[in-house]
């Protein structure tokens, strides 16, 4: 019953990438502070030094595999039209210029958009405006009536994307944690370069 407001101090990733895990494990009352420490520090608010320790408590977790994406829902829906894969890694990692694992490229079928698009540099890295990030989005061929499936190196930059698309009303969104590191090592699935 605890609502759950995350952020960090490197542009998000590694907040969303714990909010994923909650809504992964059915935990939905959760919230990104949009543009995390950058737009806290940066618009003057307050803060505090020091660490605080939270007090023990007891979670039943009821895990829901409909917000992940594994390699073989992946290699299951391929062809199918009505699924996006998203890849928010750089411009270089996709085209596999930039190789971080065996082989270089993306999965088949896959549209780029770097993460950091999502975020507003002159608004202290908060999201884009709503009407900006659809249009980028629509551009691309991910739309609410898809699903979108999300995916970086480590699902780390993919967990901020996820959020982004859930905070604007995206209801079919998935996030595969194997990301790269897996789909890049496996010699035996297909890579588009």
């Amino acid at each position: 019953d605890t609502h759950v407001v995350a952020y960090d101090n490197e542009g998000n990733g590694r907040a969303s990438r714990l909010l994923w895990t909650l809504d992964v494990i059915g935990h939905a009352g959760f919230s990104l502070l949009n543009g995390g420490m950058h737009a806290w520090v940066g618009e003057g608010h307050p803060v505090e030094a020091g660490a605080r320790s939270p007090a023990a408590t007891r979670y039943e977790i009821d895990a829901s595999g409909e917000v992940i994406a594994d390699k073989r829902y992946i290699l299951d829906h391929l062809d199918d039209d009505d699924v996006v894969l998203l890849d928010v890694r750089s411009p270089h990692e996709f085209t596999g210029e930039d190789l971080r694992a065996a082989r270089g490229g993306h999965i088949p079928g896959a549209v780029n958009m770097d993460w950091t698009t999502a975020m507003d540099r002159s608004r202290n890295m908060r999201f884009r405006p709503e009407a900006e990030l659809r249009e980028i989005l629509d551009g691309l061929g991910v739309t609410p009536d898809k699903e979108a499936i999300v995916y970086c190196q480590t699902h780390h930059r993919s967990a901020h994307t996820y959020v982004v698309l859930r905070s604007l009303g995206f209801t079919r969104v998935r996030g595969y944690d194997g990301s790269w590191s897996e789909w890049g090592n496996d010699p035996d699935v297909p890579v588009e370069t």
